[in-house]
């Protein structure tokens, strides 16, 4: 490239320039960023004494602001429009960024600097967020490696440098190999039992893909689950079931050989720093500290739900033998999980998600979800004009607080297409820090997206979601409220760079409003009547909630007690192949007999996308379940949408990242330590519960 001023990418730009970044722009950035970065780095070994904030654990911290930045930027633009040139071009900075990355935290010079810095006066006298920067930046170096011999450093280095790399493959084959499925229906008989809005995203998906008749279903998540719920075809929903369980498992984009590799370095790597598994490398500094301690979590909620989890899949067996759902000789398999268990629901309750779907346009759901944080933070949210994107279908939106005052923008990229990945998160693009005393400035505006993958609008009908989608949307919103609201004079503490454990207690509360009627009533409104949810369909809602909440519950339990066990136990030597192993360790919290081919780790992304991750964390959501059920307690007592109660959550929770404790932030709040009760009486698991 001609001209480095054309490059996009080489300074940090609010908004992001999205319609200006291209392939050929990442290489060039990239390399300057990191001659830049070794360059600040040896000015921070190299500064005259007195060691100082600003000399020291200041200028490290702001060393790799730009760097991370556009690895940030481009590791987004590569996971929703992905190509043939920017994955050639990321893929081809991520060995360079991983090396830098590894010696910072093994440079001997820095962790001198550092402690150095740590034995003077200035030192003592810090701020106490400023303090707890000094003491976790330490206890990361020496967690990272700063104390090895120099042949230890080198081979740790290696080891991230590989973790990047076969991390990085794993997902990119996942993404292709989720897009290469397609399953093209031409008899309209076959769709039996599916609803009305998957039939027309099929048919329409199928003319998009030039079949002129038929419909074309894949694994992308509206697709799958449509299918899986509803189809009542059960050769179909084992054909898919099946795709959807073995992805990444082709020969051309094989992701096993990845896994055992990423556990074998995971294991060296925490052998090499001190630790007995990667589970306690990687935990010593979230809420559970071990290994250990997260398993015991897990085993101890498993015991209290499994009796529950027993009793729903018996009643679910009688409930397809009662009512003919399987031919006598058919054993209950995967595939019939969930169309059972949504034919069991109706049959209960009388309650069909799909009612729902009408009350829940997605313009609708994004301004209920506005008025619920401004009515609970005190924030506006508004549409922000002329912000460039990276697809026609963003958004962009602005967050004002009650003064005015602008604290950032964010993007909303809702429904699926190919070249994006699956499933939904939140990214935090730009944190911004506020002064010593929250003074806030140009450079205190945070920017971030939210992601999904829900049910897009069609030909015939607007973008109508599920109960589901909508719990999800306001999860990521609840991540992204985390990050907006921020309030920390330290970028790094900042936002939702909390431990993993905790940063799913503001995404997972906000769920809850979702199930309250004074919320429901800001949004749910008949897209075509603009009618409310009627009290009876509200009712049965209500009354559905918990059914099967075991089932889900140990679904979720048995992911993490196999994340748990493949970063703590396993042994390719005594337990042999990964594949067989994780699916003899899933075969105790099926509620089916899982085939030989099941395949689900090799497109778990949570564990295997990114060197960490949700590796050794999986347990995270349930940890975090934990905390939001005690938490919303209290917004229950005071009133769903108590001001005095969301200014609390803002002010303990949402604001201070993590300049403190995660534990006392909790203890801030709730005035006492989380109450796991909460948890199993919110899901009718509790003792004494139906």
């Amino acid at each position: 490239m001609s001209n480095p001023a054309a490059n996009p990418l080489l300074s940090i730009q609010f908004p992001v320039p999205f319609d200006r970044i291209a392939a050929e722009h990442v290489e060039p950035a990239i390399e300057r960023l990191l001659a830049d970065a070794r360059a600040d780095m040896q000015a921070i070994i190299d500064a005259p004494a007195p060691r100082t904030y600003n000399n020291s654990l200041g200028a490290l911290e702001s060393l790799t602001e730009r760097l991370w930045y556009v690895m940030t930027v481009v590791g987004h633009l590569e996971s929703v429009v992905t190509s043939p040139a920017l994955r050639a071009a990321y893929n081809a900075v991520q060995g360079p960024v991983s090396e830098f990355a590894s010696s910072i935290t093994l440079s001997s010079g820095l962790y001198a600097a550092l402690k150095a810095f740590a034995a003077t006066d200035e030192a003592a006298a810090l701020s106490p967020t400023r303090r707890r920067l000094l003491t976790k930046t330490l206890d990361d170096f020496r967690r990272q490696g700063a104390e090895l011999d120099e042949p230890g450093k080198q081979r740790l280095a290696a080891i991230d440098l590989e973790l990047t790399e076969r991390t990085t493959q794993f997902s990119q084959n996942l993404v292709d190999s989720t897009d290469a499925f397609e399953l093209v229906v031409a008899e309209e008989p076959r769709l039996a039992g599916l609803p009305d809005s998957a039939r027309d995203a099929a048919r329409q998906s199928a003319a998009a893909k030039g079949h002129e008749r038929g419909w074309r279903f894949t694994l992308h998540g509206p697709s799958f689950i449509a299918v899986m719920t509803y189809l009542d075809d059960r050769a179909l929903r084992e054909q898919v079931w099946r795709a959807y369980n073995t992805r990444a498992t082709e020969a051309e984009r094989d992701n096993r050989p990845l896994i055992a590799a990423i556990l074998e370095l995971r294991r060296e790597k925490a052998a090499l720093l001190g630790f007995d598994n990667f589970a306690d490398l990687v935990l010593a500094d979230r809420m559970a500290k071990t290994g250990a301690a997260a398993r015991a979590f897990i085993d101890g909620l498993r015991a209290r739900v499994e009796p529950y989890f027993e009793g729903e899949n018996a009643a679910l067996r009688a409930f397809a033998r009662d009512h003919e759902l399987l031919a006598s000789d058919d054993a209950l398999a995967p595939w019939d999980i969930a169309y059972l268990a949504e034919k069991q629901r109706r049959a209960l309750y009388d309650y069909d998600e799909e009612a729902l779907r009408p009350y829940f346009a997605v313009e609708s759901v994004l301004e209920g979800m506005f008025e619920v944080v401004g009515r609970l933070y005190g924030v506006r949210v508004r549409e922000a004009e002329g912000v460039p994107t990276w697809h026609p279908d963003v958004r962009s939106f602005a967050i004002d607080d009650e003064a005015g005052v602008e604290l950032g923008l964010f993007y909303a990229d809702l429904h699926p297409r190919e070249g994006k990945r699956g499933g939904a998160w939140m990214n935090g693009l730009i944190t911004g820090v506020v002064g010593p005393h929250g003074e806030r400035d140009e450079g205190s505006r945070h920017l971030g997206l939210i992601c999904a993958n829900a049910t897009p609008a069609t030909d015939a009908r607007p973008a109508l979601l599920t109960h589901d989608e909508v719990l999800t949307l306001f999860h990521e919103f609840g991540h992204l409220m985390h990050h907006m609201l921020s309030r920390v004079e330290v970028r790094s503490l900042a936002g939702t760079n909390v431990a993993w454990d905790f940063v799913e207690l503001p995404s997972q509360i906000m769920e809850n409003w979702c199930w309250e009627r004074d919320a429901l009533d800001l949004f749910a409104r008949h897209h075509k009547t603009g009618a409310p949810i009627p009290a009876e369909l509200f009712s049965r809602m209500q009354r559905a909630r918990n059914h099967r909440a075991a089932y889900r519950a140990t679904r979720q339990l048995g992911f993490a007690s196999v994340d748990l066990a493949l970063h703590v136990t396993y042994d390719p030597t005594r337990d042999g192949d990964v594949i067989e192993h994780a699916r003899a360790l899933s075969r105790p919290f099926s509620a089916a007999p899982l085939p030989a081919d099941y395949a689900m780790i090799a497109g778990f992304g949570h564990l295997f996308a990114s060197p960490v991750g949700y590796a050794a964390g999986y347990y995270s959501y349930k940890w975090a379940e934990v905390l939001d059920a005690d938490a919303f307690t209290r917004f229950k007592r005071a009133g769903v949408f108590s001001r005095e109660v969301g200014e609390a959550f803002r002010r303990a929770i949402l604001e201070r990242g993590d300049s403190e404790d995660p534990e006392v932030l909790f203890r801030d709040f709730m005035g006492r330590e989380p109450d796991p009760e909460a948890l199993l009486e919110r899901d009718g698991l509790a003792a004494g519960a139906a």
